[in-house]
């Protein structure tokens, strides 16, 4: 019997990649849109999740349920960007944010162990971000909600791990998707103390993006962890520099780190 996927957040990005590459490794790929009613992806079959609204999710689990019987594996990708000074960031936005990219996958996971434990079975991959290693500025938000996920997988993983389930983090870098249109922006305030190194950080970090690795890379990861029978903990996927740099944080004293960050953001 061919293998059960679900996967949030395929409409578009990392997850459209992933959605497609392993439908044409045979997989019976779900996945999941806020709005699924226009065609999306071929070959995948989309259901309606919220991330952030709990109904939604525990619906959409049950259908792939009744149709399937079973979920052999949940890619954790759905999420969302938000970038600002801390200081001048609404405090909804960061509850907005840490809803979709930390409780959003904890409710997800939480709907499918279930079926996962009756079926003595299964696989769950968060898709992360190697800016969850390290405090960005102008995106320690993001970098929070994603080293939130990463800390909390290491303990989820082994809790799970006597229900013969399995648990991994994948860290992307830098890859060319919409992500940077998708975030949320505080929006730049003339004569903000932060304006200048802001505006220009947000400049920096956009042509990252757009000049960011094909998705398809993420895809051809996220399909071979998948075929490891003991996965690791931590996946990182990205350029020599943005992995290098994880490395170089424990090698590092605190206060030179710090200071090789603010070089390469000019601040």
């Amino acid at each position: 019997m061919s293998k059960v996927v679900l996967i949030t957040g395929a409409s578009s990005g990392i997850g459209k990649s992933i959605a497609e590459f392993l439908v044409d490794k045979g997989y019976v790929v779900y996945g999941t849109s806020r709005n699924p009613k226009k065609p999306l992806v071929n070959g995948v079959n989309f259901v309606a999740l919220d991330v952030t609204k709990t109904e939604t999710i525990e619906k959409a689990v049950a259908e792939i349920i009744t149709k399937e019987n079973k979920i052999d594996y949940l890619i954790n990708n759905a999420g969302m960007g938000i970038t600002g000074p801390i200081e001048e960031t609404p405090d909804e936005e960061i509850k907005r944010v840490f809803e979709t990219n930390y409780f959003g996958v904890i409710k997800v996971i939480k709907a499918v162990l279930p079926v996962m434990r009756k079926n003595n079975g299964g696989f769950i991959i968060n898709i992360t971000s190697i800016a969850g290693y390290m405090g960005l500025p102008y995106r320690g938000i993001y970098s929070a909600t994603k080293g939130a996920l990463e800390l909390t997988t290491e303990a989820f993983r082994m809790e799970v791990k006597g229900f013969n389930i399995k648990m991994t983090n994948i860290a992307p870098g830098d890859f060319a998707t919409n992500i940077a249109a998708g975030r949320y922006h505080s929006p730049i305030i003339e004569n903000s103390p932060y304006e200048k190194k802001y505006r220009n950080t947000l400049e920096l970090m956009d042509k990252h993006v757009d000049k960011g690795k094909d998705p398809i890379i993420m895809a051809e990861k996220v399909y071979a962890v998948m075929q490891e029978k003991n996965p690791t903990i931590h996946y990182k996927v990205g350029e020599f520099i943005q992995k290098f740099s994880i490395a170089l944080k424990h090698i590092l004293p605190d206060k030179v780190y710090e200071k090789m960050l603010m070089k390469h953001y000019k601040l």
